[in-house]
């Protein structure tokens, strides 16, 4: 990182940045160009947590190629000035990557979709059985991530 004094490195504020994040970008390979998607998710001890439909091109995409990287942003807003040149963004993010695992076992699913919506909001949530066994769940195993922040 080439401004150094921007880095979060501490596990804990990187951690607090995911447990904050409303939407992760999820970046897939694809050819001739890498296929990015905005995701609600759930994070939990160096994991995200995803949920999809069935189908579709992410999920192609995933299950030829389980490599994806991720980016979690908390806009906390513009800084104006009076030169054009000096306005800014404040903002906190954590930047990563790591292999995508599908979770096939319905009370792991369930686990899942828990921490999905403890993203969220507070409490337990049911979950009809139709609805866990029609959504494919998926998590992403965090192999590395660097954060950073600006004007906090």
């Amino acid at each position: 990182m080439r401004r150094r004094e921007k880095a979060v490195t501490e596990q804990a504020a990187l951690e607090q940045i995911l447990w904050q994040g409303k939407v992760c970008q999820l970046a897939i390979a694809d050819l001739p160009t890498p296929y990015m998607v905005p995701l609600n998710y759930g994070y939990r001890d160096g994991v995200l947590y995803f949920h999809s439909g069935p189908e579709g091109h992410k999920i192609e995409l995933l299950r030829r190629n389980p490599q994806a990287s991720f980016s979690v942003v908390i806009d906390l807003g513009i800084v104006e000035a009076e030169a054009a040149c000096n306005w800014g963004v404040r903002f906190r993010s954590v930047l990563g990557y790591g292999q995508v695992e599908f979770i096939e076992d319905p009370v792991a699913k369930r686990a899942a979709l828990q921490l999905l919506m403890a993203q969220y909001a507070d409490g337990k949530f049911e979950f009809p059985p139709a609805a866990v066994d029609g959504t494919t769940l998926f998590k992403l195993v965090i192999e590395e991530m660097s954060g950073k922040q600006s004007r906090v």
